[in-house]
């Protein structure tokens, strides 16, 4: 199976050169006329293009099935399969074991990234010169992959020696339900926006004209950035109940490795309306989109060129420099096309004023950028330093903090700010009604805060945490009158003219716009998650050892340690700390953190215990025993307002899948019909 995979790789290499060069000679010649003594026509050429992109596509299947068979037939004679599997690894995380190293999240990469172009491919129809232009720049990027696959990092190396019996198995920290569907939707959210950016440079190089190229990738792009956000929030829960720790995200490199093209995507999101509505900001959606798919490149380098310390990042690994190289020729492309091609892309209007809906969105394109370059800037500074200063010197999460979280705020502002302002401009008179319900929320929302015990001051100093928390609250509860008038205000109109109830009138008006309220849906999930972001400022945690019946008390609980149990498998060991929860005098549940033991590698790790409510998460970790007493070490966390972190994901899901929705014409555009 390993020659046959590592041939799947090498026809894979062959056709998607093929598509490459045989795209670009054909896409000349369309454009410049063909040599005489060509006999093959340029549309004939750039169809065979076309179809080696879509053979492509089974050969890297092949090659990714060649590797799944050989993890479940325990085929120990590959590097790969030996370094990350065993034989009493569940089905599940045999299945995982694809993108748990280096090589394999590699092939899973290349093999997404086909799939990408294959059904680019299928609907090539819809406009066959972008779509070859695009497919062509697909099968650059495939190129780059199947050459690191074949050559730097191959997934089928067999190994050196005698063959164990027995693999070293999965990653301990990897052995969570969680892992098995984050890192496909992050490299969905990852890969997937190679699309948007073949469109982008296809649609410059071209002078493609008008904005079709933007309305095409549209739902591309909304779909790759729905991806990449479950993938960044899988990722946070996954840390939150796997690492023991008490929270959901460190500013670990490989985290900001995600979040960065989130932030430019999100930017590029809001600004190509910009470009479709008014023909403004066309330079910036190119370089949104260019930007994003060069942050992706980074991120990968980042952690699959080991060139940070993290529990996420894999071993050092010369296909760093592949990368590397790789994003300076894509970078030196782009900033050709964009000079040879910069007079396409002259604005059809200016902003009018800096009080209208043109100039949120420009403020808003300025703090997520200042937002990415804070959080690239303090991800790549320890790697500069050492090259600069030889010491590497760390960025921790309280510099992220103090630079990111005002930032955040600001944003929060804008996402209230923006729905309420008019295109073009404004008068004072428009702004006043506005935003009356809006200001007056979020006033009443600090006094309740300041009587729920929120102090911002405390002994006489300012509480940075406490005081951030109570701007958060107050701008969530401002963002969301805003966004719910606009929903009452569109609804009341729809109301009046059909003779609707409000519920029937709200949801023609969801169905009308789907974008716009789709939109506004995955402002408020942003919010929520906000609130349950601030939640973090009061937190708090004991820790203890705990003799049989000894008690911790934290917040309104009361745990009792009542005694441990033990159970193992072929896979591990576990021991289990069995802890009574008293609230109000009475037994409410039972909480059972455990700690396993990994039989292959011999790695201990914790499996939290958590009980969730609206308003916190009773957090339970057990650390293991006190080698001198024997006792059990329980940590516990009352962490506030978590489980709105996952409620306001959920909303920014349904939101973005609103957004993807088909609207519906308003009767009189429909003939009359209801």
């Amino acid at each position: 199976m390993a020659a046959f995979g590592s041939f799947a790789l090498l026809i894979a290499l062959a056709l998607a050169g093929w598509n490459l060069l045989a795209g670009a000679l054909a896409l000349r010649w369309l454009a410049a006329g063909q040599p005489a003594w060509i006999r093959i026509s340029p549309e004939r050429l750039a169809d065979t293009a076309r179809r080696a992109g879509m053979a492509g596509f089974a050969a890297i299947s092949a090659a990714a099935f060649a590797l799944v068979w050989s993890v479940f037939a325990n085929d120990f004679s590959i590097t790969y399969i030996m370094e990350h599997s065993n034989r009493a690894l569940p089905a599940a995380y045999k299945f995982s074991a694809l993108w748990s190293g280096q090589e394999g999240s590699l092939v899973l990469w290349a093999w997404l990234l086909a799939a990408y172009g294959f059904v680019l491919r299928l609907t090539h129809k819809t406009d066959v010169k972008l779509y070859a232009y695009a497919g062509a720049i697909l099968a650059g990027v495939q190129f780059f992959f199947l050459l690191v696959l074949n050559f730097a990092a191959p997934p089928f190396a067999l190994l050196k020696g005698a063959i164990p019996e027995d693999g070293n198995g999965l990653n301990p920290l990897l052995q969570y339900p969680e892992m098995v569907i984050h890192p496909p939707m992050l490299y969905l959210g990852y890969v997937g926006f190679s699309v948007p950016f073949a469109f982008a440079l296809g649609a410059l190089m071209m002078r493609y004209p008008g904005e079709k190229w933007i309305k095409i990738t549209r739902a591309w792009t909304m779909v790759t950035w729905l991806f990449l956000t479950c993938g960044v929030f899988l990722g946070m829960h996954w840390a939150y109940a796997v690492l023991g720790w008490g929270g959901y995200w460190g500013w670990d490199p490989v985290e900001n490795a995600s979040l960065m093209p989130w932030l430019t995507g999100t930017a590029f999101l809001h600004s190509v309306m910009m470009q479709e509505k008014k023909g403004m900001m066309k330079s910036w959606n190119v370089w949104l989109i260019f930007t994003t798919f060069l942050l992706t490149m980074l991120g990968t380098m980042l952690t699959r060129g080991g060139l940070v310390s993290s529990v996420h990042a894999f071993a050092e690994s010369p296909i760093g420099y592949w990368f590397m190289v790789f994003m300076v020729i894509v970078l030196a492309v782009c900033i050709f096309t964009y000079i040879l091609q910069r007079s396409h892309l002259k604005n059809e209007q200016r902003v009018e004023s800096l009080v209208s809906r043109e100039s949120s969105f420009l403020f808003n394109n300025l703090v997520l950028l200042a937002a990415c370059f804070v959080i690239v800037w303090g991800t790549l500074y320890p790697i500069l330093s050492e090259y600069i200063e030889g010491a590497k010197v760390t960025v921790d999460a309280v510099w992220y903090n103090r630079v990111a979280v005002p930032i955040g705020l600001f944003l929060l502002f804008l996402a209230g700010v923006g729905p309420l302002l008019p295109w073009r401009s404004t008068s004072f008179k428009s702004i006043r009604r506005n935003f009356v319900l809006p200001v007056t929320a979020l006033w009443v929302t600090v006094i309740v805060c300041l009587l729920a015990g929120v102090r911002p001051w405390h002994d006489g100093a300012l509480d940075k945490g406490h005081f951030y928390a109570l701007v958060a609250f107050a701008l969530a509860a401002g963002v969301i009158t805003a966004v719910l008038s606009e929903f009452l205000r569109g609804a009341g109109v729809i109301a009046r003219q059909s003779g609707r109830n409000y519920f029937a009138s709200m949801f023609l008006l969801i169905r009308r716009n789907p974008r716009r309220y789709g939109g506004y849906f995955v402002h408020i999930g942003v919010v929520i998650v906000v609130i349950g972001l601030a939640g973090s400022a009061f937190n708090r945690n004991i820790e203890s050892e705990m003799a049989l019946h000894d008690k911790i008390f934290i917040g309104p609980y009361t745990l009792e340690n009542v005694g441990a149990t033990q159970d193992s498998n072929d896979n591990y060991s576990t021991e289990y700390a069995q802890l009574d929860v008293f609230q109000g005098g009475k037994k409410q549940f039972q909480m059972t953190p455990e700690r396993r033991v990994y039989l292959a590698s011999g790695q201990p790790q914790t499996m939290v215990a958590i009980h969730s409510v609206p308003a916190w998460d009773l957090y339970v970790v057990y650390e293991g025993t006190n080698p001198d007493t024997g006792q059990p070490i329980i940590k516990a966390f009352l962490n506030p307002l978590v489980s709105w972190l996952w409620a306001g994901v959920l909303l920014m899901i349904f939101g973005t899948l609103v957004a993807l929705t088909p609207g519906q014409k308003p009767a009189a555009q429909r003939g009359g019909q209801p």
